[in-house]
């Protein structure tokens, strides 16, 4: 799989330690298991290539979440045998999963602010530390271009008539147009601080100060 309530209660997804919020984990899940029926494995495999672009767990989290859905009702899981291998173990949605999935799609959804420390040193720019903060900022840039390159593959190699493809992978098109968009903005304001940067010399210290 490529991945990029009302008239009745909302249906909402818990762990057993955070009974009063919803978790946006299950969710990601569960809408990677929407069209196949996946291992554990396979899972964090489509997590690292492509909603994890937008959303962050690591496989220990993953398989956590699996077996809290399981254990809810909301996904089902069947042993498939493997020749020389261990059973493996592929979960699906079941009926009552699908049912929690088209609800939240209809609630409010939920942005988590970020946190960056780089915002926070920029606070204290001085002629003294501008020369690192530019080399962090270099890195954050080529990092930055990286994801953008890859993006722009992505689009190219699946998503080049957007028009003609699937609703749903219209939507999974979207999302990725947000990255390419996030991706370009970020680049276009690293050049501006990048140039402020060059501008910070050591000889501006006694003024700064």
């Amino acid at each position: 799989m490529q991945l990029f309530a009302y008239g009745r209660p909302r249906i909402t997804l818990y762990t057993h330690s955070t009974r009063n919020r919803p978790m946006a984990l299950n969710h990601a899940i569960m809408t990677a298991l929407l069209d196949d029926r996946l291992s554990g494995y396979e899972l964090t495999k489509s997590f690292d290539t492509s909603l994890g672009f937008f959303w962050k767990a690591s496989h220990q989290q993953i398989y956590k979440a699996l077996r809290d859905l399981e254990k809810q009702g909301l996904l089902e899981s069947e042993d498939v045998p493997q020749a020389g291998k261990p059973d493996k173990v592929i979960y699906g949605l079941t009926d009552a999963g699908r049912e929690a999935l088209e609800e939240w799609v209809l609630g409010e959804s939920r942005v988590t602010e970020s946190k960056d420390d780089m915002f926070v040193k920029f606070y204290n720019l001085s002629p003294d530390n501008a020369a690192h903060l530019r080399e962090e900022l270099a890195e954050r840039r080529r990092q930055d271009a990286a994801r953008l390159a890859l993006y722009q593959r992505i689009r190219q190699r699946n998503y080049a008539e957007p028009t003609a493809l699937p609703v749903r992978r219209q939507g999974i098109y979207l999302a990725l147009l947000a990255g390419i968009r996030h991706c370009e903005t970020r680049l276009a304001w690293a050049e501006e601080a990048d140039a402020l940067l060059a501008a910070v010399t050591p000889a501006q210290s006694v003024a700064a100060r």
